[in-house]
Parts: C-alpha cells; structure tokens; sequence
C-alpha cells in the first residue's frame, strides 16, 4: 500500500510530458547530442545488447515497436544518456510481459500496426531524471511542418557509428497527403503512420521503437509515433522521410490492453 501511494505520488508530482530539465529546441539542421535527462521518458531496450528505443508512458509500461520483439527476455533501461558509463540514475528492469499488436504482421512492415506494449516487472520510480510522456488525443492528427524531435541511440548515419550518447534532431512532419504521393512513400505510407523530417535529418538503425516526440499547445511533450521504418536506399533519402507509428491511432488499444493486463 505504502508502495502504491508513493507511486501515485510521484506521478502527481511529475504528471507527463513536462521534463525537469528542457531539452534544447534550437532548430538545428542536423542532429546533436541531447541535454542529459531532458527526455527523461526515453527508454532503451536491450538482449545482450542495445536493440532498440521505448516509450515510457505509465510506471510499469513502455511503448515500442513490434518489429523490434524477436526474443523471449527483455530488460529496459530508463534513465540513461551515456551508454558507456553508470551515471547513477539509471534504472533496470526486466520485461514481464510482451503484447504485439494482434493485426502486427513481421512480414510486412509497411502493413501498419507496428507497435507494441512492453509490462515491466515492478514500476519505474519516477523523479527528475525518470518521468512520463503523455499520449496524444485518439485520432489527433499533426499539422504539415510541425517540429517534433526523433531521440535515440541508433547510427549516426547510414552504416555509421553508434553513439554512447542520447541524440537528437529536429523533424519537421511531413503531412500525409505528401508522403503518400508516389514519388515519395506511396502506398507504403498508410493513415495510421506518421512521416517525419526529410533528407538532412532522420532517424537511423538503432532508433526503432523510439518516441516522436512533439510538443503540444500546453506545453507537454507527447509521444505521437513510434519509430518503425526508413527507406532502404539509406536513413537520410530525398523524398523517403522517417515514418512513425502513428500512436493517436492506437489510442483504444494501448487504453484497452493495458486495463485488462
């Protein structure tokens, strides 16, 4: 009980979406290294290894990526800006239960519903360095040119290094009627996507799973997609920008699924 009020506590204390430490929203053209903790939802997914990027969007769960659950043990670490060293915050936790979405196929990436609701073990204890996102309206949509910021791990570009250091970059969103024309996505690109950025700066291998992260008129960062895929020619394609998840369509699911585990 005592466990139960400090957590509901904590997340009064903290809510969603507002860091303790602002990120740095200079629009730079190309990425950069974050602010430590200024993305304090940011969660990273790992085997072995790093695999991919989360959400952390309630004390016991993260979003991520369908695509990137392939094995049967996962930990997440929340926390976390430089991969190379313990900093003190970090906080481990090993996954209890995975729930892809039922439509999710891994044959088809471009056939939507990529995405998935990882339990965690015991819930994250939220402070200043470990926080919430917030997630978006059912069915809200983004405004062509909205500025929203793609953060990970992954390469820094095409078949280049990983960095030990959280990164992130600006990415405008590129409006669906836009990405679904036929020089661009096409039909790849479906409703319940979102694209995002361009050319100059996109996400990367590495970053899949991870929050688009955009900030609405309240002042709140939301998490509006989830990475999933880029064009096969490279990460920083004309005319191929990074497409998301779209979480506002995902809404009813993520509310049901985790009521009812």
């Amino acid at each position: 009980m005592e466990l139960v009020l400090v957590l509901l506590l904590a997340t009064t204390v903290y809510g969603c979406g507002t860091p303790t430490y602002p990120p740095n929203t200079n629009r730079v053209v190309n990425g950069e290294e974050a602010l430590p903790h200024s993305w304090p939802w940011q969660a990273l997914l790992e085997t072995f290894y790093p695999v991919c990027g989360a959400t952390l969007i309630a004390p016991n769960w993260v979003l991520t990526a369908a695509h990137c659950i392939n094995f049967h043990t996962y930990r997440v670490v929340l926390g976390d800006h430089d991969q190379n060293k313990q900093e003190g915050p970090e906080q481990y936790m090993m996954v209890q239960k995975m729930i892809l979405h039922p439509k999710w196929n891994d044959n088809c990436v471009s056939c939507g519903f990529d995405i998935a609701l990882l339990k965690l073990e015991k819930s994250a204890i939220l402070n200043d360095k470990v926080q919430l996102a917030c997630l978006p309206q059912a069915d809200s949509v983004l405004a062509h040119d909205h500025p929203c910021y793609t953060t990970g791990w992954g390469r820094l570009s095409t078949g280049g290094p990983r960095p030990d250091k959280l990164q992130q970059g600006l990415v405008p969103v590129v409006e669906y009627d836009v990405c679904r024309q036929n020089d661009w996505w096409g039909s790849s690109v479906k409703p319940t996507m979102v694209c995002v950025g361009g050319d100059t700066v996109s996400m990367c291998h590495g970053d899949s799973g991870g929050p688009l992260n955009c900030q609405g008129r309240d002042g709140k960062w939301y998490v509006e997609g989830v990475s999933s895929f880029v064009s096969g020619k490279g990460c920083n394609t004309p005319m191929k920008p990074s497409v998301f998840t779209r979480v506002a369509s995902y809404i009813p699911w993520i509310s049901q699924t985790m009521a009812s585990n």
